[in-house]
């Protein structure tokens, strides 16, 4: 069982239905429409709703930080590689908005997100929730020596990882390899690489590998990668923030793909198709 905390990630656990949630506690001495907005979703959406003490939903949760609302679900089911691939029926009716949304943005191609050994749970909320924005179709966290998908990691997503599609793997460098053998290019962020970011076309099927923070892609990963494409910096700092150079490379990512081809001023074509590197190489 896993506790959510905060307006955000409960009302969000609710909206997508992504995971059993046993009850949803919320505070008896906050009485504000916010609130009153979250248990008319429970109620609507037959979820289990209590009313308990603030100092109850603090000693629940372990943090001050509930905003008088805590969720008590079942553990997140990881998916695989082969369902990142396979294609997505619609699952719910969507809203008006969603719907000008779906219009907007309906790209040919997939783009996924995997990222290499991210440590700390705010820029993995950080990711996750631009990763919903940007309209990313996975995202790929390896099982050892990375952020778990926690109550923490929720709360910084605004409760963005409740929708967002994750796998997680035992091994980065495999997973890429079958990405691989899928036709999805492989873009390794690199300080050192080259093309810049802006100047590649991912008007094409491709997932976007971020390194560790600090210490960016481990090596077997980064030779994995078919491309590495770089931020250029104009100031004395060579490099962003992990966080915040995942969303500057995924909204690229989006502008390109949500426009026409001919609306794109001279980007890069994606590289003509070439041999696969194998496990390793």
């Amino acid at each position: 069982m896993e506790v959510l905390y905060g307006l955000h990630p409960v009302e969000e656990a609710v909206r997508s239905g992504a995971r059993r949630l046993d009850c949803v506690l919320l505070s008896r001495e906050r009485g504000d429409a916010r609130l009153e907005r979250l248990a008319q979703l429970c109620r609507d959406a037959n979820v289990r709703l209590t009313l308990e003490s603030r100092d109850q939903l603090t000693r629940l949760s372990r943090t001050d930080a509930h905003q008088g609302a805590i969720a008590l679900v079942r553990e997140r089911a990881f998916l695989t590689i082969e369902d990142l691939l396979a294609p997505q029926p619609a699952t719910r009716a969507i809203t008006k908005n969603e719907a000008r949304s779906s219009e907007e943005f309906h790209p040919a191609h997939k783009f996924f997100l995997a990222l290499d050994g991210i440590e700390d749970p705010h820029n993995l909320g950080a990711l996750l929730r631009t990763a919903d924005g940007a309209g990313v179709d996975g995202v790929i966290l390896p099982e050892r020596r990375a952020a778990p998908v926690s109550a923490t990691v929720a709360k910084t997503s605004a409760g963005a990882s409740e929708h967002v599609r994750i796998a997680r793997v035992t091994n980065l460098v495999r997973a890429l390899e079958q990405m691989k053998q899928a036709n999805v290019w492989v873009l390794g962020l690199d300080e050192r690489g080259a093309p810049d970011y802006m100047d590649f076309d991912f008007r094409t099927d491709c997932i976007l590998v971020l390194g560790r923070e600090g210490a960016g892609l481990h090596d077997l990963v980064k030779k994995t990668c078919d491309h590495l494409l770089r931020i250029p910096m104009a100031g004395a700092i060579s490099s962003l923030n992990v966080s915040v150079a995942g969303a500057v490379v995924m909204y690229e990512a989006m502008r390109q793909r949500s426009r026409p081809a001919h609306s794109i001023p001279n980007p890069k074509p994606a590289a003509p198709a070439k041999p696969r590197k194998g496990l390793g190489s």
